[in-house]
């Protein structure tokens, strides 16, 4: 690689005309996006919850619906109640499937906060809507999954919606605007590490 600042900067402004025609060429402007956090590795929860912020500070009205997800303290929570103006937090999961052990009782809960999301989606005064876990639930079969898509494909055209959770299923990454897979490297939970409050939780 050369040091010369006179052949970085042509070699810059040549990839500058290059990105700019790129942009340029793209005839959508504005669209709502179906966006999915997927993987074994960690932060698909907490990459999604960047974007929730970033919309907040855009002015945006956020809802979100936790699926699995018990009702413990959880740093985000906690900071997303500044926004209770402009955010709806529904953390209707009761824990792991490990945890409930009853099918029956984790599919009545999918379904209510399948019912909460529907309606965040439906509702025009949200721009965003944040199902943390929706696909844990589609996993296990606890909703439907063609009813799943047909809601999130008929969307209104500008609601974002972000879907996380591991194992997303084929129908949901092929309906997806944006799909990004969190790869598991390492992890210290492995080396005997409980989970870290303010990392995870």
């Amino acid at each position: 690689m050369s040091d010369d600042p006179e052949r970085h900067k042509a070699k810059m402004i040549k990839r500058k005309a290059a990105q700019d025609a790129e942009v340029a060429a793209k005839p959508i402007a504005a669209k709502g996006l179906l966006i999915v956090h997927t993987g074994p590795g960690k932060g698909k929860s907490t990459a999604a919850f960047g974007l929730a912020l970033r919309a907040l500070g855009r002015g945006w009205r956020v809802g979100v619906v936790q699926f699995i997800k018990g009702a413990w303290e959880t740093g985000e929570r906690t900071a997303f109640e500044k926004f209770a103006g402009q955010m709806t937090w529904r953390t209707m999961g009761e824990g792991f499937t490990w945890e409930t052990q009853d099918r029956a009782r984790d599919i009545a809960a999918a379904r209510l906060a399948w019912d909460t999301a529907r309606t965040f989606i439906a509702d025009p005064s949200y721009k965003m809507v944040l199902c943390d876990e929706l696909n844990i639930a589609l996993r296990y079969d606890y909703l439907p999954i063609d009813e799943v898509v047909a809601v999130l494909n008929d969307r209104p055209d500008e609601k974002h919606v972000i879907v996380t959770g591991r194992n997303a299923r084929d129908e949901i990454i092929e309906i997806a605007d944006l799909v990004t897979e969190m790869t598991l490297i390492k992890h210290p939970f492995k080396d005997g590490v409980k989970a870290q409050e303010g990392i995870e939780f």
